[in-house]
């Protein structure tokens, strides 16, 4: 797979705010996250899950899983993110891999997901607020009888006892915070 991404991305996220002048949101579309990297691989190694399916990837921010989805597959990939610099990337990144991913700006937690088949996040979970949102979300979705995934390195916002431990992959390489995790993991999250 083809990314275009930050060599460095705090670096990148420093120029960044130098050319605008004032403090920017960092580029987390500009790097491979940790939980997003097991995500794609367990996609791609399992091509059963999206095959012919219609998914959702949320929080995209570079397109990472969303490709690996269409790579694997998948019907139709749809990748939401809130920042504007994502949904270009993922458009790029797309482009670069020659598959179809449709991005999707916008706030997800203040709409209406319908229509998805397997609905995917990666390393979206990293703070408490967000996480509680996000899993309302992704439980909704779990009920209706989509299949929901999430990548996360065990940043400590996961509810484990609804999660079922999927996969465990070792990470080459991390950015930001996730410089000092070393594995990443893929959970399914079960209905109640």
């Amino acid at each position: 797979m083809s990314l275009h991404l930050a060599q460095d991305a705090i670096i990148f996220w420093a120029r960044l705010e130098a050319e605008a002048k004032t403090g920017t949101p960092p580029p987390f579309w500009a790097t491979a996250w940790a939980g997003g990297q097991a995500l794609a691989r367990h996609l791609l190694d399992n091509p059963s899950i999206t095959e012919g399916k219609r998914v959702l990837d949320i929080g995209s921010g570079s397109g990472l899983v969303a490709i690996a989805a269409a790579k694997a597959g998948a019907a139709k990939v749809v990748a939401n993110d809130i920042d504007p610099g994502a949904i270009a990337a993922i458009s790029v990144n797309a482009e670069a891999n020659e598959v179809e991913v449709q991005p999707w700006f916008g706030d997800i937690l203040r709409g209406d997901i319908t229509d998805f088949d397997v609905v995917i996040i990666g390393d979206v979970l990293y703070e408490p607020g967000i996480a509680e949102d996000m899993l309302r979300i992704l439980r909704a979705q779990a009920a209706t009888g989509a299949v929901v995934l999430v990548g996360d390195p065990g940043r400590g916002h996961l509810p484990s006892f609804e999660l079922r431990l999927l996969a465990t992959y070792p990470m080459v390489d991390a950015a930001f915070t996730d410089a000092e995790l070393k594995n990443a993991s893929v959970y399914q999250l079960i209905p109640n």
